[in-house]
């Protein structure tokens, strides 16, 4: 059996099982970098003695994102082969990334783990907008936010392998992870390969590009997803700071241990994933933009709270609700943006990624600057701040 469509045959109704499946996409790319993310630096730490070197490698995967990405994504819009139009870039990104993923630990010299490390992030950055868009492709749009749970909690998933079965792998051998990860990006290409098939397109001779598709963002008839745009770089810049200095805080302002605020923050990555599906389901029933702004409402309420907070009961107490708020937020954003994308769901998928990932690239170092000169407690201010002005934005969004 083919999958050509996620919705259920006969019915009008999702069928979760062939969204797990195209999850398995996702699963992938969240599973390879969180293992990237943990153990790499430890790799590069063994050439490099400077963390700030090793922190500009690691941004290698951001500066791919919002140049590289985008690119394919709006590529794989006007491709048409037997194979498909996402699908090639799959086929050619997922071998070259497994390849030189698994290669990472082998380097004996700094050059030569670099040369892995920037080929891996090039293979990577062929193939991830183009199997994101797989999702709108083959859902019909009332459908795909519950899609987008189904997908998103699939990448919790293989957020939760890699940080189990590739801590233990990594105990035994540091190698052994990366390789059977490897193998498991090929695994999911040749099931793709031999289960996917993509809807067709009718031939165009247009040559939309990025920089086409960008201006038309801009014009007035397109300023919902302008708006949208600004909505996601603003949450995405409070959430960012967050993630990258509660541990910090925890312990230079909470005065706890780096464990224990680490511990804490994982309280609103699990509520996220648990939520992950039914606030795909919400936002089905009572619309994407009312979900968004009642995610948004909610963080803003939570953040502001927690400028004052000291008590770590009632500190992870608000982070388990947290989690709930962000994924109303983070799993109806992208079908907002390709709502409107019509023919070029790839290039709008590339510039979903640009807008959440200069965040990450900006926030840490603005918010870092103001808690050095300010106090720590610029952390949950900044954050609250971020989300007024995503707030803002959201209001500017009609419901379609």
């Amino acid at each position: 059996m083919y999958i050509s469509s996620l919705v259920k045959e006969g019915t009008d109704r999702l069928s979760y099982f062939k969204a797990a499946f195209l999850g398995l996409g996702f699963l992938i790319v969240t599973a390879t970098w969180t293992l990237y993310n943990s153990f790499v630096p430890i790799f590069l730490k063994n050439f490099i003695a400077s963390e700030t070197i090793i922190g500009f490698i690691m941004t290698f995967d951001n500066i791919a994102a919002i140049t590289i990405q985008p690119y394919f994504g709006a590529l794989s819009d006007k491709t048409n082969t037997r194979f498909g139009h996402r699908l090639p870039y799959l086929m050619i990104g997922i071998p070259i990334a497994a390849v030189f993923y698994g290669l990472i630990p082998f380097a004996q010299t700094l050059w030569l783990m670099l040369v892995f490390i920037v080929i891996m992030n090039f293979g990577m950055s062929v193939f991830r907008s183009p199997v994101i868009a797989l999702m709108p492709d083959l859902t019909p749009s009332k459908l795909r936010s519950k899609a987008n749970g189904v997908i998103n909690f699939m990448g919790g998933v293989g957020a939760i392998l890699a940080f189990l079965f590739g801590s233990k792998m990594y105990e035994v051998n540091p190698a052994l992870p990366f390789v059977l990860f490897s193998a498991l990006m090929i695994l999911v290409l040749i099931l793709f390969m031999f289960k996917l098939r993509e809807p067709q397109r009718p031939t165009t001779d247009e040559n939309v590009s990025i920089i086409r598709v960008i201006k038309d963002v801009f014009t007035a008839d397109n300023r919902v997803v302008l708006n949208v745009l600004f909505a996601i770089f603003f949450w995405f810049f409070g959430y960012s700071a967050v993630e990258t200095f509660f541990t910090l805080y925890g312990k230079e302002f909470l005065l706890i241990r780096e464990s224990e605020a680490a511990m804490s923050l994982t309280f609103f990555s699990l509520t996220f994933v648990l939520f992950a599906i039914p606030s795909g389901i919400i936002a089905t029933s009572i619309g994407r933009r009312k979900t968004i702004l009642t995610g948004i409402s909610g963080l803003i309420l939570i953040f502001a709270v927690l400028i004052f907070m000291k008590d770590m009961l009632i500190i992870r107490i608000l982070l388990f609700i947290g989690g709930i708020f962000w994924a109303m937020i983070n799993i109806n954003s992208y079908p907002m943006v390709v709502e409107k994308a019509g023919e070029n769901i790839g290039a709008y998928t590339g510039l979903y990624y640009f807008f959440s990932t200069i965040p990450a690239i900006l926030s840490p170092v603005i918010v870092g600057f103001l808690m050095e000169h300010i106090g720590y407690i610029m952390l949950f201010i900044s954050g609250m701040v971020s989300f007024v002005l995503a707030l803002y934005f959201m209001f500017r969004v009609r419901e379609n």
